[in-house]
């Protein structure tokens, strides 16, 4: 049994906690400052509670991180700070760039890690890149659960690269879909752009009409990892333009987390900015 401090339990965290503690780990979490909706979520993982890093450092022998982009390099040297000595992994959606500064903090004690697909409730859809000196003793907490594992062995911050490569198509493609349509809805010729999809492009219209309802409630996190993604398309000096555009996307989106029933309809205003996205 290996013990680990999952930082922190949001849906996909938990989910990974969860397997985990199904494979006979036992994993922790800090209850202190989070919500209600997060304590609801580790109590259904059967996570380990603690009440502060300072009672759950001492306890475990590796940090799992899962958290908003932006909040990676925090949250690393955070842990860094204290007396831990086990192996750091993030799981975070980085850029390299941003990977390789927390590399530095922990050495061969940093695990890159990148996540594709859904929350881990089913089999065969959510796979946890990882690269770095202790990529395999992370795969290895995970072997037989419904996480698959792949460790990458071309470079410490490949499993970063795999995820921002993998996400700037997905994410990507969605936020520049959506602004066409908004693109379209501002000049007046949507009914026009369905007809011809629906001719050229038969599956494009409907894709596009789940795309804004589907993105809503996570498109506020969506924006912080296009940038991370322009930043990885910098660092390869390539144009990062296009995610930059796809950030701000998703940046006019990002209060929709708090809406109910969401529609395309409501999608487009928002990025027209045709009322106050605040209300």
């Amino acid at each position: 049994m290996t013990r680990v401090l999952l930082l922190h339990p949001g849906a996909m965290g938990s989910s990974l906690g969860h397997n985990l503690v199904e494979n006979g780990h036992e994993v922790f979490w800090i209850s202190e400052g989070r919500s209600e909706t997060t304590e609801a979520r580790a109590t259904q993982a059967s996570l380990t509670r603690t009440g502060c890093l300072a009672d759950a450092i001492t306890q475990v022998e590796v940090v799992l991180s899962v958290c908003p982009p932006e909040n990676a390099i925090q949250v690393g040297c955070t842990i860094a700070e204290t007396d831990f000595s086990g192996t750091y992994c993030d799981a975070n959606a980085i850029a390299p760039a941003t990977s390789q500064r927390i590399l530095d903090v922990f050495g061969d004690r940093y695990v890159d890690g990148g996540i594709v697909g859904p929350p881990a409730h089913v089999h065969g859809h959510t796979r946890l890149y990882l690269s770095g000196s202790n990529a395999q003793q992370i795969s290895d907490l995970f072997r037989s659960t419904r996480v698959q594992t792949e460790v990458l062995v071309n470079g410490p911050l490949t499993a970063s690269a795999m995820k921002m490569c993998y996400a700037a198509y997905t994410k990507g493609t969605a936020a520049l879909i959506l602004g066409i349509r908004a693109l379209a809805e501002h000049y007046g010729v949507s009914s026009a752009l369905q007809a011809e999809w629906s001719q050229s492009q038969n599956t494009l219209w409907d894709r596009s009409e789940r795309m804004g309802p589907g993105t809503s409630r996570k498109a506020w996190r969506f924006a912080p990892e296009m940038r991370e993604i322009a930043k990885t398309f910098n660092g390869a000096d390539l144009p990062s333009g296009f995610h930059e555009a796809a950030a701000e996307i998703y940046s006019r989106m990002a209060s929709l987390k708090y809406k109910e029933d969401v529609d395309t309809t409501l999608v487009l205003h928002y990025l027209l900015a045709r009322n106050d996205t605040d209300s």
